[in-house]
């Protein structure tokens, strides 16, 4: 893989676009259209706030862009490390309490479940994980504290 040098000013920057229509004037749909590039979402409200079930939320993406981040790191630090990784799931989720207000996500929990060729010990797993952690984007922008708690499985050659 060829790596993608830096740009000119040394900033990276990412655009979305959301729209909606329709009237606020009584009951009102909370499902809009989100896109990035040539990929558009159709996205709702979370249905606890009247929004359609059939959507993701903007809170789901939250979790959903955590996980992929951790995913993502994890596999570039794997790489460099020179593990065979096999496979990653993550079954990541999100805590939002009522109070205090203003609500907000209070927790976001990933919990990858990394399958790899044996070799490499449990704790060096977890030790790269951790650095992965440290490295993803998104858990560094986010306020929300991040915790990642992987199960690591090794597999024969």
């Amino acid at each position: 893989m060829t790596p993608v040098p830096p740009p000119a000013d040394g900033v990276h920057r990412f655009a979305g676009s959301c729209s909606w229509t329709g009237s606020t004037v009584g009951e009102y749909s909370r499902t809009h259209s989100a896109s990035a590039g040539d990929v558009e979402l159709t996205l709702s409200a979370a249905p606890a706030f009247a929004g359609d079930p059939e959507h993701l939320d903007p809170e789901q993406l939250v979790v959903l862009a955590a996980a992929s981040c951790q995913l993502l790191s994890f596999l570039a630090v794997a790489a460099r490390a020179r593990l065979d990784v096999r496979g990653y799931r993550d079954d990541a989720t999100a805590a939002m309490p009522t109070e205090p207000t203003p609500m907000r996500l209070a927790e976001i929990v990933l919990r990858p479940r990394i399958t790899l060729v044996g070799g490499p010990s449990e704790a060096r797993v977890r030790h790269l994980v951790e650095v992965a952690h440290r490295e993803c984007f998104i858990a560094n922008s986010l306020a929300t504290p991040v915790t990642v708690s992987p199960v690591i499985e090794f597999v024969p050659s």
